[in-house]
C-alpha cells in the first residue's frame, strides 16, 4: 500500500460501529482523514484526531475539527477526561510499544456508556502460519500482518486479554476479511471449525470501559 493510501483509508466497515448516541469523537492515528470524513456523513459529529505525521495531519486538519500532532500517548493525555462519545483506534496499537499504556489512558476519556472501537491484525492468520511452520518463514513486508513497521503482534486470545487488562469489558469481537482459499476451507472442515479463528485477517473490537 502506498503511502497516501496508508494514511488514507475510508475502513467503512468500522463505521458501523459508531454507537448511535456519539457526538464527539477520537480518532487516534486519523492520517488524512478519510475516515473521519465518512463519519461525518452519518451527522453532526464534533471529530477530534490525533497523528504523528505532520503532512497526514496537515490534510486531516481541513476535515476533522481538531488535530492533535505527535506521539499518541503523549497527546491523549492531554484530552479531556470523559470528553468522547466513541474512540476510534484503526490498525494502530500494533504499531506501538506499549499500546497497553494508551490503552488505559483512553479508557479515562471515553464518556459513561462511550465506546472504544479498535481493527487489531491477526498474526494467528492461515497464511501467516502455514509460512512459519511449513515453509520456515517469517517475512516482513509494507503491508498486511508482517507490516515491517509493526512492534507488536496479536492473537485473538491475547488482543481480548489485552482489552480485559487494560479497563475493559468487550461488547463484540467480529473477524474481517475473511479467507477464501479452498486450502484453508478443507483445513477448517477437517478440524471442525477449531481453527476457524485464523480465517481472519484482521479483528474488529467494540469494547466499552468496565465498571
Amino acid at each position: 500500500m502506498s503511502e497516501t493510501g496508508y494514511y488514507n483509508h475510508p475502513r467503512p466497515e468500522l463505521v458501523r460501529h459508531l454507537p448511535p448516541h456519539a457526538r464527539v469523537v477520537l480518532d487516534v492515528g486519523c492520517g488524512q482523514g478519510a475516515f473521519a470524513s465518512g463519519l461525518k456523513t452519518i451527522g453532526e459529529l464534533e471529530i477530534w484526531g490525533i497523528e504523528i505525521d505532520e503532512t497526514a495531519a496537515s490534510v486531516a486538519a481541513t476535515r476533522l475539527d481538531k488535530v492533535l500532532i505527535g506521539d499518541a500517548i503523549e497527546r491523549a493525555g492531554e484530552l479531556p477526561d470523559g470528553g468522547f462519545d466513541c474512540i476510534f483506534c484503526n490498525d494502530i496499537l500494533e504499531h506501538l510499544v506499549h499500546p497497553e499504556q494508551l490503552l488505559a489512558l483512553l479508557a479515562t476519556k471515553l464518556a459513561p456508556g462511550g465506546r472504544l472501537v479498535t481493527s487489531v491484525p491477526n498474526v494467528r492468520h492461515f497464511w501467516t502460519a502455514w509460512d512459519l511452520f511449513f515453509r520456515g518463514r517469517w517475512d516482513y513486508a509494507d503491508e498486511g500482518i508482517l507490516d515491517r513497521t509493526h512492534l507488536r503482534f496479536f492473537t485473538r486470545s491475547t488482543m481480548a486479554g489485552m482489552f480485559v487488562l487494560c479497563g475493559y469489558d468487550i461488547v463484540h469481537a467480529e473477524g474481517l476479511r475473511p479467507l477464501g482459499s479452498l486450502k484453508f476451507k478443507l483445513f477448517n472442515l477437517m478440524t471442525l471449525g477449531a481453527f476457524r479463528e485464523m480465517g481472519f485477517l484482521q479483528y474488529a473490537w467494540v469494547l466499552t470501559r468496565s465498571a
